[in-house]
């Protein structure tokens, strides 16, 4: 029995080893990260709510579950390079209207996934962006929406590329 119980102590202690060794060479690596600003003039599309939820707060266009949907265009140097398209769920109505968003934008050589929440108004809207494909299949990164009222604003993205890690990668 004593026997048994050292075999499996050395076991442990050698797997725990291995896993140490394995999470210190993924550390010591150093950060490949590349860092791209992309800024796009944007064209917002008419505002369009779907009302999804049968159950209606009174005097509120709004009802939680409710979608507000979204496909932009976006241009650089006065031409249009791309569009930008989603949905933004209610989640609440109280103290203040709020939505959270998921978006997909589309730029030659691929797209870029983000998720951001938002308020209405023109305040800046922060965005975490979440992946991507085509050129943008390693990215992460942030970004920033500003309206500027007139149906027109600005995106800024800071996309990171991250080199592929592990094996199949």
């Amino acid at each position: 029995m004593r026997k048994l119980a050292l075999t499996s102590v050395a076991a442990v202690l050698v797997l725990a080893g291995v896993v140490a060794i394995a999470a210190a060479s993924q550390a010591a690596e150093p950060n490949t990260a590349k860092s791209k600003t992309l800024t796009f003039d944007v064209v917002f599309s008419p505002f369009t709510l779907v009302a999804t939820n049968n159950v209606r707060v009174p005097n509120s266009p709004f009802a939680l579950g409710d979608e507000v949907v979204f496909h932009d265009q976006l241009f650089a140097n006065g031409k249009q390079v791309g569009d930008d398209l989603g949905s933004c769920v209610v989640v609440a109505l109280t103290p203040e209207l709020l939505n959270n968003c998921s978006m997909v934008i589309r730029l030659p050589g691929g797209d870029i996934t983000g998720q951001f929440a938002t308020t209405p108004g023109p305040a800046p809207k922060p965005l975490a962006l979440t992946g991507g494909t085509g050129i943008y299949c390693n990215v992460g990164g942030e970004g920033t929406l500003v309206e500027f009222g007139n149906d027109t604003g600005t995106l800024t993205l800071h996309v990171l590329s991250f080199a592929p890690r592990g094996k199949g990668a």
